[in-house]
């Protein structure tokens, strides 16, 4: 039982037969049946014109970012950002774009009267500002479609590309029991993690337009990410975008349980308004060594993150009876 993240889950067997017998070439010559069949029904899927596969999902948002900025530019992202926190610096490194981050508001959101006084005066000393990232779902929590419509509309006015950290968007759209489209809507770009909770192996998708996608294409390439026979790959994707997505359903309601149950144990404690996906933070009291905790666990063939809070996330490969008996190893390592 691994608790640590989403990316843990292992490819279903269907994928597994699916990627045994797909149908390949190579894709650096644009010649694999697969990976094109998947790009084209992922653009028309989501709304846009046009879809590049990529290795993960740190490789889709940076050639997000540098298809969208160019040497000395900037974007505008939150405090938590993954493509800023968590991807290594790599726009800055590799793309020479310079981040502008600020705060997340509690509900993940960016407020966007901060973002209008970070936005850079057309002046010689300063970084041009050209985008807007935001993330759906951040750290579990799913922006408002009201909110989408505000940031479009603000990207809009102030003459910015807006790209969406996508890599558990269909955690936000099954939340919001909305179809894909109505978040996919509002944004120039956006990624999607394929190897997620969505169990495929390998994979993220960007989407764009034509000529962004173009772009993105010679990036990839420079930067070692023209794959050959990845369709074998790509036939994981498709399933994870056509049978799994009902999963998150489950997902969701196992991370309620888990949230629920944990607000149940001395020294737990869960805000459950934030439980909104299913990734759970749990503050842990002092007196519990969470370390010690994450050791006995493993004993159990239990595997957690460590640290305070505690995050737990739920996907396929977590039963219902997995989360319960989590809760009972809690209970008697924290006592």
């Amino acid at each position: 039982m691994d608790f640590r993240s989403d990316t843990v889950t292992h490819p279903t067997e269907a994928m597994r037969i699916a990627m045994a017998n797909a149908i390949v070439g190579d894709d650096v010559y644009g010649d694999d049946p697969t990976i094109n069949a998947l790009e084209m029904w992922a653009a028309e899927r989501h709304g846009f014109e046009a879809a590049i596969f990529t290795s993960s999902g740190t490789q889709a948002n940076l050639l997000g970012l540098m298809s969208h900025c160019e040497r000395g530019e900037e974007y505008l992202c939150g405090q938590q950002a993954h493509n800023y926190k968590f991807e290594g610096g790599g726009a800055a490194v590799l793309g020479s774009i310079q981040p502008q981050p600020i705060e997340n508001e509690r509900d993940g959101t960016i407020c966007l009267k901060k973002l209008k006084k970070a936005i850079k005066p057309d002046d010689i000393h300063f970084a041009q500002t050209k985008l807007l990232s935001l993330e759906n779902t951040i750290n579990g929590k799913v922006l408002p479609l009201s909110y989408l419509k505000e940031a479009r509309e603000f990207a809009n006015e102030h003459n910015l590309q807006l790209h969406l950290d996508g890599a558990r968007v269909y955690n936000a759209a099954v939340a919001l029991n909305v179809d894909i489209k109505e978040i996919a809507c509002h944004f120039d770009s956006m990624t999607i993690c394929l190897s997620k909770g969505l169990s495929a192996p390998v994979g993220s998708l960007l989407l764009g337009n034509k000529a962004f996608i173009t772009k993105a294409r010679r990036i990839r390439k420079m930067l070692g990410g023209g794959m050959r026979q990845a369709g074998i790959l790509a036939a994981a994707g498709k399933l994870a975008l056509t049978e799994q997505i009902d999963q998150l359903k489950v997902d969701h309601a196992n991370a309620q349980i888990l949230a629920q149950g944990l607000n149940t144990l001395p020294g737990f404690e869960v805000n459950l308004e934030q439980v909104q996906t299913n990734i759970v933070f749990t503050k842990v009291a002092e007196h519990i060594n969470t370390a010690h905790l994450q050791q006995n666990l493993r004993k159990d063939g239990i595997i957690i993150s460590s640290g305070n809070p505690l995050r737990f996330v739920l996907h396929n490969d977590i039963t219902q009876d997995d989360v319960h008996t989590l809760l009972e190893k809690l209970a008697m390592y924290s006592a």
